[in-house]
């Protein structure tokens, strides 16, 4: 019912920023948190940031500093501003949202299909 579609990866050289957005759509449907994940090769998924409804952050250690998330609630959009970005950084990365249906007020946990962002000179 819900989806959530991610763009803006790409190739970005160290040094360099880059912004991937997600986008929710479908049913009728509340959104509470969103996040931001990324999974790189031969490693375990990985929360990079979070977003609350009311706007509260939450990063990775690793990111602080760099990354900025932020959400826009009439588009049902969150975003991943990256800079400074460095090698380590390459991964995919996946947008998630806990939302509420309308109808019915389920909970459910939505993933995106991930977006490439590959850090290389």
């Amino acid at each position: 019912q819900v989806h959530l579609v991610e763009s803006g990866g790409g190739l970005v050289q160290p040094g360099g920023s880059l912004r991937v957005s997600c986008a929710a759509s479908g049913v009728a449907f509340r959104i509470n948190d969103m996040g931001w994940y990324r999974q790189a090769p031969g490693k375990q998924r990985e929360l990079v940031a979070r977003i609350t409804s009311d706007g509260s952050t939450n990063y990775a250690d690793s990111v602080k500093g760099r990354f900025t998330i932020s959400r826009d609630n009439a588009k049902g959009t969150v975003y991943l501003q990256m800079n400074n970005l460095k090698p380590e950084d390459t991964a995919v990365y996946y947008c998630n949202a806990d939302i509420t249906t309308v109808a019915n007020y389920r909970r459910l946990e939505v993933w995106g299909q991930g977006t490439l962002v590959t850090v290389s000179s």
